[in-house]
């Protein structure tokens, strides 16, 4: 049996155009430590390579996003909470999205190589840099492929887009009397956008449990 070295398949660049079988297979024969520090994405059949993230802009509302994910899965059994998961939406679009929440085995399933295959109920993106990425080529094949709720976090602008597909097309929902933005996907799963915001996260738990509780 003939080994092909990895030195043959060349390595992903920024703004390549390939199908996703290609893609896949130039990022898997690409060195571990430039694999570990660059996260690629396929993004309607063009490669984008993520520059570096930072920490006020990215890295903290990251984390505070997720822990209000996390205490959510916490409470409902069988839902599944991912961070930056590679999810295989269809032939030209593999991403790695911040944050996926799920149902397994209704619009999303884990394939044998232990990827997301199909469409996660909710995707989030937190975006500092990427936001022309995230509000338009993104969403569009978010959209096309079905993902019901889609949340993008402008931390630069400090604002927090949710938009819910209705009929085909993503309606952005507006907050309530209360600075509230409550899925509809997920019972109970409410955001106090002000306070995530300014990252008053006893104040995003407090609510978001007074969601869980039905109040």
């Amino acid at each position: 049996m003939t080994t092909i070295s990895s030195k043959t398949i060349p390595l992903l660049e920024n703004g390549d155009r390939l199908t996703r079988h290609e893609f896949e297979r130039r990022y898997t024969a690409m060195p571990y430590q430039k694999k570990g520090s660059n996260k690629a994405e396929l993004i309607e059949g063009i490669v984008y390579m993520a520059s570096p993230l930072r920490f006020e802009s990215h890295a903290q509302p990251h984390g505070n996003i997720i822990g209000w994910l996390w205490n959510y899965q916490i409470a409902i059994e069988g839902v599944t909470l991912g961070i930056e998961p590679t999810v295989c939406l269809d032939l030209d679009n593999e991403f790695q999205p911040d944050a996926v929440m799920f149902i397994p085995g209704r619009g999303a399933r884990i394939t044998e190589d232990d990827y997301i295959a199909g469409a996660p109920e909710l995707v989030v993106e937190i975006a500092a840099s990427t936001v022309s990425i995230d509000l338009h080529d993104k969403k569009a094949a978010y959209r096309r492929n079905g993902v019901q709720e889609y949340i993008v976090w402008r931390t630069l602008d400090r604002e927090i887009d949710w938009f819910s597909l209705q009929d085909g097309e993503y309606i952005r929902l507006e907050l309530d009397e209360n600075s509230i933005i409550k899925s509809q996907v997920f019972p109970g799963l409410w955001l106090a956008v002000e306070s995530m915001l300014s990252g008053s996260m006893a104040d995003v738990l407090a609510v978001l449990q007074s969601g869980l509780q039905g109040n």
